[in-house]
Order: C-alpha cells, then sequence, then structure tokens
C-alpha cells in the first residue's frame, strides 16, 4: 500500500470542520466523544459547560443535534450506537453566535431576528414581528405540539456578544438582551427535553443566569474533564500513525496540559495543525488576540510573573462578569492559565493556576512585553542572546543586557506609561524575556522558608534569582534574602552548579542598582569562575 493509500485508509485530518456529518460522512479522522453525550442525556435534561475557543464546543453540540434528530447512519461504530433509541425523533433548536460580530447591540438584535426566522421556515411556523423571547418561546412550544417530543435547545458561542464587546457600552446592553432571551429555556421547561449553553466564560447568576439556576455546570465536574480536547489515549489510537517522526515529548510539552480536574488534554487545534505541516508553532494563540487581557492586567498592575502559580477558589474560578472582571477566572476561562493543583480546606476547594504548556507560556509573555516596553527595547529583548549568556554563565554579560534594556526605554514612555511604577514592573519584564525565549522558569518557587521570585533550569547549572525595588542605592537585600533564606538547599540533589543572582532596580534611575551574583556555599564579587 502507497503512503497516500495508507493516509487514505486512516482517514485524513479534520481541520476546522465543525460539523459531525461532514466529519463522519467525508471520511474524517473522528475522536469518539459519544460517551459523554450519553452521559448528559441519561444524567439530567440542562447543563452549561465552559472551553476556551477552538476546542471542539461546536463539534460536540453538532454531534448532540444529530444524535437527537436520531441520524443512526452516522454513529455507527461509535460509543453511543448500541445504547441509543434510535426510533425516537426529537426537534432540535439550536442558536449559533460564533459568526457575528457584536459590538453594536443592533448586530445582535439582528442576528438573533435572522436565526428564529431560518429555524421557523425550516418548521414551516410563520415568522412574526413579536420580541426574540416571544418568538423564541413559541418556536419551543410548537416544536413540542407538532411533534409530542421534548425539544433539544443549544445555545453555541452563548458568550461571544458579550466578550465581543467587553471594554464598551455595548457589553451591557448585549447581556441585558440575551437575559431575557436565554430566560426562555426555564419559561419553556416544559416542552424542553435537553439544553445545554456552551461557551468561554461562566457569567455570574446576578448578570445573566438569574433565570437559568436550573442549569447544571459541568465545567469542572471531573466526569466531564475530556469533553473537549484529546486524551493521551486518543493520541495513541487515533494519531498513532501520524504522530510517528514526531518527537512525543515536545508534542506533550507545546500543546498537552489543559485540565479540568480530571486527565489532562492537548489543545485539538494545535494537534491536528501540528499533524499536517509538522512544525511546532504556536497554532491556537495565533488565532485569537488576548489584546483585552493583556490591557487589563497592565491596568491592574498584575506582575507577569505572578501568573503562574496564582491561587483562587472555585466560586471565583467560575465566575465571570461585565462590570467586575476577576483576573483569576478571566486568564483561567480564557485558557491561558488551568489547573495545576487544588486543596481541600475544611471544605471550600482552593485551585493553584499555572501555564498550561509552553506554547500558552511562551507566547502569551511575548505578547505581554509588547505592553511592558516600548518597541525599541521590545525588539532588544527579542533578539537577546539569553540562552547563550545563560549557557557560558555569563552574568557580566546577562548584567550588561539588562542595564542596557532598561536605558533603552525612553523618559518620555514613563512620562506617558505608569506602568514603571508599581513594584511588579522590573521583575515581570525579566520574567517575560526569559519565558518569551523559551527558558525553563519556575516563577516564585516555594521552599520550607519562602519563595525565590525566579528560578532558571539550565542543562548545566540552576540559577535562583531575587528581585527588589530601591528608591536609589542598592541596599543587598536581594542577594541577602536568597542567602539567608536557603533557596539554593531544594536543589542540591541534583548535582548541579547553583547560582544565586540578586538584582535590584532604582525606581529613580529606572534601571538596575545592584546585580550581585553568588555561588551557593561561597561568595564572590564578580562572576563565579567555573
Amino acid at each position: 500500500m502507497s503512503a497516500a493509500e495508507e493516509f487514505a485508509a486512516r482517514g485524513k485530518l479534520p481541520i476546522g470542520i465543525q460539523t459531525f456529518r461532514k466529519i463522519r460522512q467525508g471520511g474524517f479522522r473522528y475522536v469518539d466523544k459519544t460517551m459523554f453525550a450519553l452521559r448528559l442525556v441519561e444524567g439530567g435534561a440542562a447543563y452549561f459547560l465552559s472551553r476556551p475557543r477552538r476546542f471542539g464546543k461546536s463539534l460536540f453540540l453538532d454531534t448532540l443535534k444529530e444524535l437527537f434528530e436520531g441520524n443512526e447512519a452516522l454513529f455507527r461504530g461509535l460509543h453511543v450506537h448500541d445504547k441509543w433509541d434510535w426510533s425516537t425523533r426529537h426537534p432540535v433548536v439550536r442558536l449559533h453566535f460564533g459568526a457575528g460580530n457584536f459590538t453594536d447591540p443592533r448586530q445582535l438584535a439582528e442576528d438573533v431576528r435572522d436565526q428564529l426566522e431560518t429555524l421557523e421556515a425550516a418548521h414551516g411556523i410563520p415568522p412574526g414581528s413579536a420580541s426574540a423571547p416571544f418568538r423564541f418561546r413559541r418556536l419551543v412550544a410548537a416544536l413540542r405540539e407538532r411533534t409530542g417530543r421534548g425539544v433539544a435547545v443549544l445555545v453555541d458561542e452563548y458568550d461571544k456578544p458579550i466578550l465581543d464587546a467587553l471594554g464598551t457600552p455595548a457589553a451591557a446592553a448585549n447581556r441585558q438582551f440575551l437575559r431575557g432571551l436565554y430566560a426562555v429555556i426555564k419559561q419553556s421547561e416544559a416542552h424542553i427535553q435537553f439544553a445545554l449553553l456552551s461557551g468561554v466564560s461562566k457569567f455570574s447568576k446576578v448578570s445573566l443566569f438569574s433565570d437559568l439556576n436550573h442549569l447544571k455546570d459541568i465545567t469542572l465536574d471531573r466526569r466531564y474533564a475530556a469533553i473537549c480536547g484529546y486524551t493521551e489515549q486518543d493520541m495513541d489510537t487515533v494519531f498513532a500513525d501520524d504522530l510517528a517522526g514526531l518527537d512525543r515529548g515536545e508534542v506533550r510539552r507545546w500543546y498537552n496540559g489543559y485540565s479540568w480536574r480530571g486527565p489532562r488534554v492537548y489543545n485539538p487545534y494545535d494537534v491536528l495543525l501540528l499533524l499536517d505541516e509538522r512544525e511546532f508553532r504556536a497554532f491556537w494563540f495565533e488565532t485569537g488576540s488576548p489584546k483585552f487581557l493583556v490591557d487589563t492586567l497592565r491596568q491592574r498592575g498584575v506582575p507577569s510573573i505572578a501568573l503562574d502559580g496564582m491561587t483562587t477558589t472555585e466560586a471565583l474560578l467560575s465566575t465571570f462578569d461585565v462590570d467586575e472582571l476577576a483576573m483569576e477566572a478571566l486568564l483561567f476561562q480564557t485558557g491561558y492559565l488551568t489547573i495545576a493543583g487544588e486543596k481541600n480546606q475544611g471544605g471550600r476547594i482552593r485551585f493553584r493556576l499555572g501555564y498550561p504548556n509552553f506554547e500558552v507560556r511562551q507566547s502569551l509573555n511575548e505578547r505581554l512585553l509588547t505592553a511592558l516596553l516600548p518597541d525599541a527595547a521590545r525588539r532588544r529583548a527579542d533578539d537577546a542572546p539569553l540562552r547563550e549568556l545563560l549557557a557560558a554563565d555569563d552574568f557580566q554579560g546577562l548584567e550588561a543586557f539588562l542595564r542596557s534594556l532598561f536605558a533603552g526605554i525612553p523618559h518620555q514612555w514613563h512620562v506617558r506609561n505608569d506602568i514603571g511604577a508599581f513594584e511588579g514592573y522590573y521583575a515581570s519584564v525579566v520574567y517575560s524575556c526569559f519565558a518569551a525565549h523559551g527558558l525553563d522558569l519556575i516563577p516564585e518557587d516555594s521552599s520550607s522558608t519562602g519563595r525565590s521570585d525566579m528560578v532558571v533550569h539550565c542543562d548545566h547549572a540552576i540559577h535562583v534569582f531575587e528581585f527588589k525595588l530601591c528608591k536609589d542605592a542598592p541596599e543587598g537585600t536581594a542577594l541577602a534574602q536568597l542567602r539567608d533564606k536557603g533557596y539554593a538547599d531544594k536543589y542540591r540533589h541534583l548535582g548541579k552548579p547553583i547560582h544565586l543572582i540578586g538584582v535590584e532596580f532604582s525606581s529613580a534611575r529606572r534601571n538596575v542598582a545592584a546585580f550581585d551574583v553568588e555561588r551557593a556555599g561561597w561568595m564572590t564579587s564578580g562572576t563565579p569562575p567555573a
């Protein structure tokens, strides 16, 4: 069998395809998620699911649509096939907001009107000129009466009209419009067999879900942790042949790591593009713009070095609101941070968040540098030979680079920008610069005696950093803290040289005031010998 014939036999890669029928009839590979669909249908009637963009939500909803419509041929060979009653068909009302641009409230009203008109025409229901909630309610009731079956209501990208308009007056207006529209799902409960709303964010109950208190949120339900995304088992079965010739460790490092309290999953968009192009790139990150996120981090003075390891509660992680954005929820729900650990404290669960993988950490910090530095300084950071300096233990060169980097920020940029006024600014620039270069970092690394600001793991050595802000003259506190707290102790078993690097920044001069290096266990002025 030729290579082309082998590829055809195992199926094509479903890149960019969100239609279940097209995948099944077109010979594309499909990762079976029907076991989750069956569990939802058997376990309840109304659900909510949050996942980041391009994670397979639309395909899952389309799978549900075909399932409720009883299109048995599409499900042969899948988990659900011999467990579903194919003699029973349910009418489906599906609303989708993924294609619109909703920065103007009128656009949302027009889009909903067009979708309702299409659904009415498809079912032979005369269009009306009443409000959108009334037409939605009338449509559901009519379908139940005509078929004698409960209706399946599926809403895809339910929150996009609000997310599109964040930071503008249209956000609140769109939220109010959708609140009235989605209230129909609760009001028409007697006619609805099943309902699922999916999107990126979960807005607070008081802002959008006050009339939808019957929805079961499965976002952090361990049983549905792999409802979207690819597991290791999926990679080993569905995509095993495609992965031949690729370093599995690198595949995991780049694209695995998303967690919703269950097995970690791969970003499906990244995996498909990798298997097609055979090149490691930030495929998912490049399809979206985190400008709103970056601007919000900057406005609130959240240091980039504090993102990896951020802690939060389940309640805060599951809430999003136009009027009061919680950074933890924004970062988690949009996919830039994921669950790295959890602890039950007296019945309250606290989560520790972290970057899911190399792609997100490197790419987001590259973008953060654009907010932290003016263009000329950012180009200097991009061109810095950081790997070479650290590999050679060239600490004088590293100090010279940092001084040059901060000296390249014009005075007028600080006048126009107050970002340099907060203490974490200088540490954020250093951390984001190192992370953008793909270095192996641990920010705010905890030990039994405290936390060092940043640890850099190199093949030959470990570099432990502490950053301090002083008014003008250096005070020697950064290196003293590294030494006194014994931050190097936890790494001595690795048998590598450990360098303590204390960096003090002057808020008056806006540059490095002191750069002290000490090899753990002895002290020197200047660069330690080999």
